[in-house]
């Protein structure tokens, strides 16, 4: 008999937290499309802009970890409450921002809000259903992972064409309040409320660890390695990450179990992960700037041209999940980083100013069908082998480090591809700025194709779940 928590409506429950979730991770790249009409309008650079970006994937990788500790102070309705409020205020501050600092201010605010019910999410769903339900739940928590980011850029390519790029915070404000208003009703508290010790230390170590780390790597993409502006923060994260890791070891109630990496599976899950999300952000931000700017297409156009790839994944996902318990996650990791390894080496081979848009759409479809074989199945095999005392901590740890990856492909993406204009200018100095875009695009796509080779290295050492004990 599999040990879970019976709830009156597990698939509500779910829906709700799904949803939620799902709109805050839309909004993690729905700008991304409109980031040129707002360099625009606040006559700011790209290096500026992408920290409407980073921002918000840096301020859920500073909160998450500290969803673990939430959860067990807080009920699960007062979080979920608490995330639907926050994430409403920063839409709302979002929408009426007059100048950059405002709408980067409600973004960190949205962010906050997301940070608390992805977390959540993931724990939630890990209690309700028993282990051999989970694979088509956690195919839909996929689902959500992967198109919600990814699809981002499509739906608000039209937004910013037809309307103005505010409106897709007030589209999401829509949302969030129909959430709060007939889906909190919903919720059951099934939280464990322990309330541990709070570590402010651990919590001070956490944010300046990994907000210096991000910010440094951010720094690059304007200034060298060996300038004080990235190389001081950049050691000092560093730093702050080993005290706050050498920390968490020596405390009887830590703020983040690290104990999780114990499970070699789990660990191993992770890295997978981290290695997919990094893909899909990096991605993310750099197809858009190239169909507007180097291929010439409208807001519109290149949110459609991405379409095709976000509905194969969103196909795939649930097929994936249904599939999982029969086949196992290494099939799929293994298939999953191969086709993202050749979609990447097709956008590396063909990329230029004049690529037909036929051959972008079909090598997107083939990333994201990869990429539908890569998240639930490196998610749900790492965690099944926890024991349920430790699925807090566990997401808790696999969505810090999934958010840390999305802020580090952002980045690397923005920095590689001004890296490889700076290169492709110094060879060809009268070229027009649609082939300087185009260049720099190419050039980043070579180290995301890296990062899939590492997938799929990784992928062949995945094993099975081993663990069905709960503690």
């Amino acid at each position: 008999m599999e040990n879970h928590i019976q709830v009156k409506k597990p698939k509500t429950m779910a829906f709700v937290l799904i949803a939620g979730a799902f709109v805050g991770l839309f909004s993690e790249t729905a700008l991304n499309m409109a980031l040129s009409n707002i360099m625009d309008e606040f006559s700011i650079s790209p290096a500026t802009v992408q920290w409407l970006t980073t921002g918000y994937l840096l301020t859920l990788g500073v909160l998450v970890p500290i969803s673990a500790l939430l959860i067990k102070w807080f009920s699960t309705r007062k979080l979920v409450i608490a995330g639907l409020i926050l994430s409403i205020i920063g839409t709302i501050f979002a929408g009426i921002s007059t100048n950059f600092q405002m709408l980067l201010m409600g973004r960190v605010i949205q962010a906050m809000g997301t940070g608390i019910i992805l977390p959540l999410m993931m724990n939630v769903i890990l209690l309700i259903f028993p282990m051999h339900r989970r694979g088509i739940v956690m195919g839909m928590m996929g689902l959500v992972i992967t198109t919600a980011p990814a699809i981002g850029p499509t739906l608000s390519g039209f937004i910013v064409t037809a309307l103005h790029w505010s409106y897709i915070f007030w589209i999401s404000f829509v949302f969030y309040l129909l959430l709060l208003i007939f889906g909190v009703s919903k919720i059951e508290n099934v939280s464990d409320i322990t309330k541990p010790k709070i570590d402010f230390i651990s919590i001070f170590l956490s944010t300046i660890g990994f907000g210096l780390f991000i910010y440094a790597l951010s720094t690059m993409a304007e200034k060298s390695l060996s300038s004080l502006l990235v190389l001081l923060p950049l050691l000092t994260g560093i730093l702050a990450l080993v005290i706050f890791v050498w920390r968490q070891f020596k405390m009887t109630e830590p703020m983040m179990n690290l104990s999780v990496f114990k499970y070699p599976m789990f660990t191993l899950g992770t890295v997978l992960l981290f290695l997919g999300m990094l893909v899909i952000l990096s991605t993310g931000i750099l197809l858009p700037m190239y169909l507007k700017g180097a291929l010439l297409f409208s807001a519109a156009m290149a949110g459609l041209m991405l379409l095709p790839g976000n509905v194969l994944n969103a196909l795939m996902s649930p097929i994936v999940g249904s599939l999982f318990d029969k086949f196992g996650a290494k099939k799929f990791l293994i298939l999953g980083f191969f086709l993202v390894f050749v979609a990447n080496l097709s956008f590396v081979l063909t990329i230029t100013a004049t690529t037909p848009i036929w051959q972008v759409v079909t090598a997107y479809m083939i990333l994201f069908l990869g990429i539908s074989m890569i998240i639930m199945p490196a998610q749900t095999n790492g965690l099944n082998q926890l024991p349920r005392n430790l699925y807090a901590d566990g997401s808790a740890v696999m969505n810090t480090l999934q958010q840390i990856a999305g802020s580090i492909g952002t980045v690397i993406a923005i920095t590689l591809m001004v890296s490889g204009q700076n290169l492709f200018v110094d060879k060809f100095p009268e070229s027009t700025s649609e082939e300087l875009l185009a260049a720099g695009t190419k050039y980043t796509f070579v180290f995301i194709m890296t990062f899939a080779l590492i997938g799929l290295f990784f992928s062949l050492f995945v094993k099975k779940k081993q663990i069905n004990k709960y503690t």
